[in-house]
């Protein structure tokens, strides 16, 4: 089995099919399905389904898929950690953003890397915080910002700022009250997210902890469905003030302080505590934290800075 086999594997797969990955990879069709073909053979199962539409994953196809990334990404981790650190830096970086993160930080990010390391490729991948662990913990990330839920032992965190979460709703059912308790909001029907959300989990765990009952009328994993179904009048919401920071400048949104008590979260910026750090990466975490802190410091992103002050 080679490295090459495996970059051709993942190639077909994105491109559904050996022709249109053959121009992807400029490598001829017949020696493309040649290679896919020997390495099911060498593997014993079929790796790809083979249709007049395409060619589709089997479920062990998937299983090496996701092998594969890890393989690969673990042999640009290694030569990036032996080329010379300048100011030049090469190679790939996969950074991983929660969905609020990634709404107010992916561009000052983006435009940081590329006038400090034009060379340095930036692969961003924005989920939910929880899938983000996973797949860090996994080698597919080389780090990620995490909301810390205290189930981190297998990564390296290093904690960046506090937030305190907040009542969303349409202006005119906004409290009179800049702050509102949380049991004041307990018979309110709320949007929020399923139970293995994050975010979710840290209002179910407050709310346990001062025996409060939210009035759940639907679970919604999408936060930009979860904020058009408040802006329809359907619902509020419990949400970070810089998840809907543009809705509230337009005046569409209003949020209202959560306290007695207050429902706070913290960011980290993680990585895997099970694999090496190289130069890229520890580039990345400079640029992280800066940028974050930048957004901070300017408002852009209400929340506490508890991570050391930088140099910016």
């Amino acid at each position: 089995m080679e490295l090459r086999q495996l970059r051709y594997l993942i190639g077909v797969c994105e491109a559904g099919g050996v022709l249109a990955a053959s121009r992807m990879l400029h490598i001829a069709q017949p020696a493309l399905s040649q290679s896919i073909a020997a390495l099911e053979d060498e593997l014993g199962v079929q790796l790809f389904v083979r249709t007049n539409r395409g060619m589709k994953l089997t479920s062990e196809g998937q299983t090496f898929v996701d092998h594969a990334h890890v393989v690969l990404a673990d042999v640009e981790r290694a030569r990036s950690s032996v080329r010379p650190v300048e100011a030049n830096l090469e190679g790939e970086v996969v950074l991983g953003l929660p969905t609020t993160v990634a709404l107010v930080a992916t561009l000052p990010i983006l435009k940081a890397t590329r006038a400090r390391f034009g060379k340095l490729k930036v692969k961003i991948i924005e989920s939910h915080s929880g899938f983000l662990g996973e797949w860090l913990h996994a080698g597919r990330l080389d780090l990620s910002v995490l909301f810390v839920s205290g189930n981190e032992l297998a990564f390296e965190c290093r904690p960046l700022l506090s937030e305190k979460l907040g009542l969303v709703t349409i202006p005119q059912n906004c409290p009179s009250n800049s702050e509102t308790s949380l049991r004041s909001i307990a018979d309110m029907p709320l949007l929020l997210p399923s139970k293995e959300h994050g975010l979710r989990r840290i209002i179910d765990n407050v709310c346990a902890e001062h025996g409060v009952q939210l009035n759940v009328i639907a679970e919604i994993d999408s936060l930009p469905n979860i904020k058009k179904a408040v802006r329809a009048g359907m619902g509020s919401t419990i949400l970070s003030p810089g998840a809907l920071s543009d809705e509230v400048s337009e005046g569409v949104l209003a949020m209202t302080t959560i306290c007695t008590p207050h429902i706070e979260r913290q960011v980290a910026c993680a990585t895997s505590i099970t694999r090496p750090i190289t130069p890229a990466t520890a580039a990345m975490i400079s640029i992280v934290t800066e940028q974050i802190e930048m957004l901070v410091n300017s408002g852009a992103w209400p929340a506490h800075w508890i991570a050391p002050a930088s140099k910016y």
